[in-house]
C-alpha cells in the first residue's frame, strides 16, 4: 500500500487516497478470493489504527446489513486470518484477527453499533449537505448545477474519506478525554495523599502529647515544689530573735 504512504506525507493526499480508495474497491469485488495474506495486510496497512476505528470498514459489511450476515461476514473473516491458518505469520495475523474479533464485538452491542451506525450516516449527510451548498454556488452563478459527487461511485468515495475523518475526530477527541480524567484522577489522588499524610501528622503529634503529658505534669509540680521550698528557706532567714538588753547595775 505504497499509496497510503504518499498520501500521508500530504503533498499528493488526493491522488494517493483515490488510489487507495480504488485498491480497496478492487479487493472487495474479489471478496469471494482473497487470500489470508491480503486480509492481513489490509488489516494492517499503514494508517490501521485510524481504519480500524470503523467497524463496518474493518468487516467489510454495509452498515445495513442484518445480524446473520454480520455473523456470516466475522466467520468468513475470522478463519482467514486467525493465527492457526496463518503459522508463517503468526504475530501479523494475531493482531488482524483481534481487529477483525473487535469490530464484531462492537457491532454485537446495541449501543456501540448506533455509535458506528450514527458516525456513517453523519458522515453521508455532510456530503449530501456539501453537495447542496456546490450546487446552489453553481446555480447562483449561472453555471451548470452538476457536480462531481453526483457521479454514484465518487459519492461512495466522499462518504467513505468523510467518515473516516469523523471516526479519527471522535478518537481524538476520546483520547484527549481519558488523558484529561487521567490527569484529575492522578490530582485527587495527590490531594488523598496529602490528606492522609497531614493526618498522619496529626496524630502521632497528638499520640506524644498524651503520652508525654504525665511527665509534663510532673516536671509542673516538681518546679512548683522546688519554688516554695525555696520561698520557705527564704523567709526563715528573716525571723531573727529579738535582741536582748543587758541590765546596767548602777
Amino acid at each position: 500500500m505504497a499509496a497510503t504512504d504518499g498520501g500521508a506525507s500530504g503533498g499528493s493526499g488526493e491522488d494517493a487516497f483515490q488510489t487507495y480508495y480504488s485498491e480497496v474497491k478492487q479487493i472487495e469485488k474479489r471478496d469471494s478470493v482473497l487470500t489470508s495474506k491480503q486480509q492481513i495486510d489490509r488489516l494492517l496497512r499503514p494508517g490501521a489504527s485510524y481504519f480500524n476505528l470503523n467497524p463496518f470498514e474493518v468487516l467489510q459489511i454495509d452498515p445495513e446489513a442484518t445480524d446473520e450476515e454480520l455473523k456470516k461476514r466475522f466467520r468468513q473473516l475470522s478463519i482467514l486470518v486467525h493465527p492457526d491458518k496463518n503459522q508463517d505469520d503468526p504475530n501479523r495475523a494475531q493482531l488482524a484477527f483481534e481487529a477483525v474479533d473487535k469490530a464484531y464485538k462492537m457491532l454485537l452491542e446495541s449501543d456501540q453499533k448506533k455509535k458506528a451506525l450514527d458516525v456513517v450516516h453523519a458522515g453521508k449527510e455532510y456530503v449530501e449537505h456539501m453537495m447542496a451548498q456546490k450546487k446552489k454556488q453553481l446555480k447562483k452563478d449561472g453555471k451548470d448545477s452538476v457536480v462531481e459527487e453526483d457521479d454514484p461511485e465518487l459519492f461512495r468515495q466522499a462518504v467513505y474519506k468523510q467518515t473516516m475523518k469523523l471516526f479519527a475526530e471522535l478518537e481524538i477527541k476520546r483520547k484527549e478525554r481519558e488523558a484529561k480524567d487521567m490527569h484529575e484522577r492522578k490530582r485527587q489522588r495527590e490531594e488523598e495523599i496529602e490528606t492522609q499524610e497531614r493526618a498522619k501528622r496529626e496524630r502521632e503529634w497528638q499520640k506524644n502529647f498524651e503520652e508525654t503529658r504525665d511527665g509534663r505534669v510532673d516536671s509542673w509540680r516538681h518546679f512548683q515544689a522546688k519554688g516554695k521550698t525555696k520561698k520557705e528557706k527564704k523567709n526563715r532567714t528573716f525571723l531573727k530573735p529579738p535582741k536582748v538588753k543587758m541590765e546596767q547595775r548602777e
